[in-house]
């Protein structure tokens, strides 16, 4: 039987990014999209912690555990963990914390790999422009992520999400990306199926990262969507839906 699939959204987005391949996943597998902390209807970055941690500064283990404890009030055990971008290091976080949860990896526009000194410094300068409420917002937030062939359709809805994700929120994520550990090397040792997925024209995370991530883990395909960025679940849903039923039925 095929395990639940749990999708983590990418920054700045929450889980209405999968509002295009939610109907036809759902259709075949226990589909559950969360929002993260401080994103959408997710907790707030205020709220209570979970109990396996201890402190509220950023880091992506809050997330993870986040995730892990609204799982355990739906009864679910074990499922496959993905997610686009910071999802992708989310569901590598619920790896690293807790194995035993993880039955399959779906890691998409993302990478293993921890921030070399140049994107530290972008993301420290980006979160301190955002401690002082200055963040890009809307479409500024969205067009560095996507294909230059997206429709205007994609851009403007996803730029709708983007819109309402904090200052704070924004301040907060960007520090706990920034302070993840490399995950290459746990790839390398897990014993799970990966799945892989990458957009042709991703700038952020490109092909070249997605082939790494691939080569590391054992248990691993690769999918390349044609004339895709960095957003593939919302650039294009149908060709990202196949290549995840199509390695579920193989897997699972």
């Amino acid at each position: 039987m095929t395990p639940p699939l749990v999708l983590l959204h990418a920054f700045p987005l929450d889980s209405r990014m999968f509002d295009p391949v939610r109907a036809t996943l759902a259709a075949k597998v226990q589909l559950l999209t969360p929002d993260l902390r401080g994103f959408g209807t997710g907790p707030a970055l205020g709220d209570p912690l979970p109990v396996s941690v201890k402190t509220a500064e950023p880091d992506l283990a809050l997330l993870a555990d986040d995730v892990l404890a609204e799982l355990d009030g739906l009864g679910v055990d074990r499922a496959v963990f993905g997610g686009v971008s910071m999802g992708g290091y989310v569901a590598m976080a619920v790896l690293r914390r807790h194995p035993e949860r993880v039955a399959g990896l779906l890691l998409v526009d993302t990478r293993s790999g921890a921030d070399d000194p140049a994107a530290l410094e972008r993301r420290r300068a980006a979160a301190e422009r955002a401690d002082n409420g200055d963040i890009a917002a809307g479409v500024d937030a969205v067009t560095p992520l996507i294909a230059a062939g997206a429709s205007g359709a994609v851009r403007d809805r996803l730029a709708e999400i983007a819109g309402g994700v904090p200052a704070a929120t924004v301040s907060w994520a960007q520090r706990a990306m920034a302070a993840r550990p490399d995950s290459t090397e746990l790839l390398g040792t897990t014993g799970v199926p990966v799945l892989v997925v990458v957009g042709e024209h991703d700038k952020i995370t490109p092909p070249e990262a997605a082939r790494q991530m691939a080569a590391a883990a054992p248990e691993a395909e690769l999918v390349e969507l044609p004339g895709v960025g960095h957003l593939s679940p919302a650039e294009d849903a149908a060709g990202f839906a196949d290549a995840v039923l199509g390695w579920l039925s193989r897997r699972f």
